[in-house]
């Protein structure tokens, strides 16, 4: 046995910390401490001094009151030298008495400066730790505010406070559970992971390995499928993918579950089992929360438990027997069975409450039931509108009705409702009191003026009574007045209701208000109008006109939208006589004067036509339009005589390169070669450039056959007109038609050069190549003209339709969507993708979103008619005529050809419209 004690009777080292090893950290308290206690004395002080001194072998200091210790002996070892002992330049000196005093009279000094000081350095201390307090509180202080609303808690809270759990190790025991638990294995699984890891030597002759067959027909299909997903994305303006957007309604988050269907399924199942446990903890949590009880029931109801959710939904009235909601759902899970009942229980605890008595009266299938129903509710809540109205709704009697809507509003003289449906069952004498009455109860409500307005338009009283004007001055007086858009609403509501005297009332009285002079009044009014037109209120539409142009009589742009209005909503009279108007307010606008003498000349009237244009001659003397309407006019109903002098005249009254050019195309189409080209020269000789006479000249030698001189023309023309982009291709087509393949790309390179940036000499470049069977140098030229235009929709039709194979089309014309939104070009290319592929509704809908992006093109209308012809019906045809010939489109790659054809002069817009739609390809 060994002689150690034992440790743990032994005292602890000095400054000893249990546990520091294992990051334990010591302190101290009051109990290792002891007691307060007075400090050692004076004695006790010298006296440790003293023993001090003798244990280093040193004299004690004297300065305290200590003798001397009488040196016994005279050790010089420098290791025994007490190293307080001063030597070298301080050696020598003795600590006497004087010493001892001077110590004593320093620290004396000392100590009263510290008194002194005393007062500041603990102000400044105390200082110092109240601002530390302040930036740093003690989590006792910070919670101090809520320990004390504390006291405001009821024990009804404290009571529904929920259980905290076992946390405790919780996802420890997850775990070991996990590995504990077993499932058996089937022999298939293993057998499977056996032959995973074997090395097979055979090859399968067709097939994947396992036998199965690569179905390429599938993947096909679903590339196809995810393709037409984004072009009907792109189609309605979004990037977004389908189903990647969510709508959460944060409010109904529980009751929405009504909408919800339940499949067969496993995963479906557990849903359920989670969702159920869900709405578990919700109702044993808060139990007076309505909306759980509801979701809890609806979850059972759509699971198939429907006797389970009546239960569920019979406790949770009688948790919550004040919700009107759950009794509502609790009277629609027991429609069939007990309904009445419950809907007797819920009224006794909610006997106010008006949807509660309309279900009530609802589940009643007798009228005298339902009415004896109503008329119980209304005893309790007499100043519901809803009840009195449903009380009236089942009068068979219309005495009874009005005896009934006359109570009501006695009882609710507040109600506008009431009011106006008892004006609307009286007759025109006793309405007029009874609004009368209503204005009286009511005088802010604008509803009862209209309805007076109307009344009046009614009795025919309109134009004699102006019951708006009064309206407007009192209801300013109230300061109850509308603002300019929630008149024009009421004014639609009135047009939708054919009062249309009143709805022109309203926009007169009300459309200025709240409007100052330093207002863009014009511009707000147009938008108004047009914002009316584009909801198909064109009544309302009109009257913001009329009023607008009573302000501003002299503004063309309002008579023009005007007239737009007439033309495509209204009748040939009205529009006849707007312009009636217009040309007298604005005589020196030529287009007013031009679109009367067309609406003439359109309903046969000719000699009206030439008055109007006689007239416009007279207000506007030299303007070219309209001496080319009169040439036009006289052109096209045969007197070529009248025309030709006409054209004469004008070039001497007017002579503008448009006169020289009509005058020119005029002779063209005549047959009249050579007085066409005596013309031309006169023309280039006064505007050498216009590109247009150049363009024509070369034009008819072409025709003539005269390849020199039609050279020679779009030659010179090149160089006075060397950004002009038709004169470049029509000399590189006439080298093309007649052989010279070389000359016409050199042609096109120097226009390259001239114009860098033109998509329609990189697309002639292209087709050059293609119909010369040089594909992949059109394939080149192709990339590099979609590196120069790459917003270009006529490049990226070109490059789809004849460079790219079939497969490919429809991913290519995705990408160019995405570079080029809206070019008519490009979407009349992705809407015959669509028609290749028989999917005809898709592609109708390319093509008319096509027509909307640019409806001045031609060559899309003739597409879209070309489709119609064979997938379209007659009336959609008919339309589609109708709607080409009053945009009149006049630009289009091949319309522009056909249209300006000399073959072609005289032809109507329908028949230019046959002719394209059997040239494009």
């Amino acid at each position: 046995m060994s002689g150690r004690r034992d440790f743990l009777s032994q005292q602890a080292p000095e400054n000893y910390v249990a546990g520091l090893g294992r990051g334990a950290t010591g302190f101290t308290t009051r109990s290792d401490l002891g007691p307060a206690r007075e400090g050692p004395s004076e004695d006790q002080i010298k006296e440790v001094l003293a023993k001090r001194a003798a244990q280093l072998g040193a004299a004690a200091p004297t300065g305290y009151g200590v003798p001397e210790k009488k040196e016994e002996e005279n050790d010089d070892d420098e290791r025994f030298q007490d190293p307080e002992n001063e030597v070298g330049l301080f050696a020598g000196g003795a600590y006497d008495q004087d010493d001892d005093e001077a110590d004593r009279i320093y620290q004396e000094v000392d100590e009263k400066m510290d008194r002194r000081r005393k007062a500041r350095r603990e102000a400044r201390e105390k200082a110092e730790q109240e601002e530390h307090e302040r930036n740093n509180p003690k989590i006792q202080q910070q919670f101090a505010d809520l320990k004390r609303a504390l006291g405001t808690v009821s024990d009804e809270d404290w009571a529904n406070l929920p259980e905290v759990g076992d946390l405790t190790g919780k996802n420890r025991r997850a775990k070991q559970a996990l590995k504990q638990r077993f499932y058996a294995i089937p022999d298939s699984v293993i057998a499977g992971a056996h032959e995973s890891t074997e090395l097979g030597t055979t090859v399968a002759e067709d097939g994947n390995a396992d036998g199965a067959m690569t179905d390429f027909e599938s993947i096909g299909k679903a590339r196809d499928k995810v393709l037409q997903v984004r072009l009907d994305q792109a189609s309605q303006g979004t990037d977004s993918i389908a189903g990647s957007a969510t709508n959460i309604d944060p409010k109904g988050y529980l009751t929405s579950l009504a909408k919800s269907q339940i499949n067969s399924g496993d995963s479906q199942v557990g849903d359920v089992k989670r969702v159920r446990a869900l709405l578990e903890s919700v109702i044993k949590t808060n139990p007076k929360h309505g909306p759980g009880w509801i979701a809890a029931a609806r979850l059972e109801e759509i699971a198939g438990r429907i006797v389970a959710a009546r239960n569920l939904i019979a406790r949770g009235c009688e948790y919550c027997p004040k919700s009107e909601e759950v009794w509502l759902e609790n009277i629609r899970l027991n429609e069939n069975h007990n309904a009445k009942i419950i809907a007797a229980n819920a009224i006794k605890a909610n006997d106010r409450s008006v949807n509660l008595w309309i279900e009530a009266m609802k589940l009643e299938s007798d009228s005298s039931a339902k009415k004896r129903v109503l008329r119980k509710a209304l005893d309790f809540v007499p100043q519901s509108v809803m009840l009195w109205k449903e009380a009236v709704n089942l009068e068979e009697q219309e005495d009874d009705a009005k005896l009934l809507l006359a109570k009501a509003t006695e009882i609710i003289p507040l109600s506008v409702e009431l009011w106006l449906a008892l004006a609307r069952l009286e007759s025109s004498e006793n309405a007029q009191k009874v609004l009368n009455k209503a204005r009286k109860a009511i005088p802010t409500s604008h509803e009862i003026w209209i309805a007076a307005a109307r009344l009046q338009e009614q009795m025919g009283n309109a134009s004699k009574v102006n019951v708006m004007k009064r309206a407007v001055q009192a209801l300013a007086k109230e300061s109850a007045m509308l603002k300019r858009e929630e008149w024009i609403t009421e004014a639609e509501k009135c047009e939708d209701e054919d009062a249309i005297l009143t709805c022109g009332n309203i926009i007169r009285e009300t459309l200025g208000w709240g409007l100052d002079e330093d207002d863009d009044r014009k511009e707000i009014w147009m938008e108004d109008a047009k914002a009316s037109t584009n909801r198909g209120k064109y009544e309302t539409a009109r009257a913001i006109y009329a009023y607008a142009l009573r302000i501003f009589v002299n503004s063309r742009t309002l008579w023009l939208a005007a007239a737009s209005l007439e033309q495509n909503h209204g009748t040939k009279e009205a529009l006849s006589q707007l312009l009636e108007k217009s040309v007298e307010a604005c005589p020196q606008s030529e287009i007013l004067w031009m679109m009367l003498a067309k609406e003439k000349w359109q309903a046969g009237e000719l000699d009206n036509a030439r008055r109007v244009l006689g007239r416009a001659f007279k207000q506007n003397p030299d303007n070219e339009d309209i001496w080319l309407a009169a040439v036009k006019l006289e052109a096209e109903n045969g007197e070529i005589e009248k025309a030709r002098q006409l054209l004469e005249d004008a070039r001497q009254s007017a002579p503008t390169d448009r006169v020289w050019m009509k005058s020119v195309a005029f002779e063209r189409h005549l047959g009249n070669a050579d007085a066409a080209l005596d013309l031309v020269g006169q023309a280039l000789d006064i505007f050498p450039a216009t590109a247009k006479l150049w363009m024509m000249k070369g034009q008819v030698y072409d025709n003539q056959s005269k390849v020199p001189q039609a050279r020679d023309a779009y030659s010179l023309g090149t160089k006075a007109c060397p950004r002009s982009v038709p004169l470049w291709l029509l000399l590189s087509r006439l080298e093309e038609k007649h052989g010279a393949t070389v000359k016409a790309r050199s042609v096109l390179d120097k226009a390259r050069l001239a114009i860098p940036k033109s998509a329609e000499l990189w697309t002639e470049s292209v087709r050059i190549e293609r119909r010369a069977g040089n594909i992949p140098q059109a394939k080149i030229l192709m990339a590099k003209a979609l590196q120069e235009v790459p917003t270009s929709g006529l490049l990226y039709t070109e490059s789809i339709w004849n460079l790219e194979p079939r497969t490919q089309r429809k991913p290519r014309a995705i990408e160019a969507i995405k570079k080029v939104d809206n070019d008519p070009t490009l979407l009349v290319t992705v809407a015959r993708i669509f028609w290749g592929e028989r999917k005809l509704d898709k592609a109708q809908n390319w093509f008319e979103r096509a027509i909307l992006a640019d409806s001045d093109l031609g060559d899309t209308w003739a597409w879209y008619y070309k489709f119609l012809l064979q997938h379209g019906t007659e009336e959609k045809r008919g339309d589609v005529i109708s709607k080409c010939i009053s945009n009149e489109p006049r630009h289009g790659e091949i319309w522009q050809n056909i249209a300006k054809d000399p073959k072609n002069a005289g032809k109507n817009v329908e028949e230019i419209l046959n002719i394209v739609a059997t040239r494009v390809e």
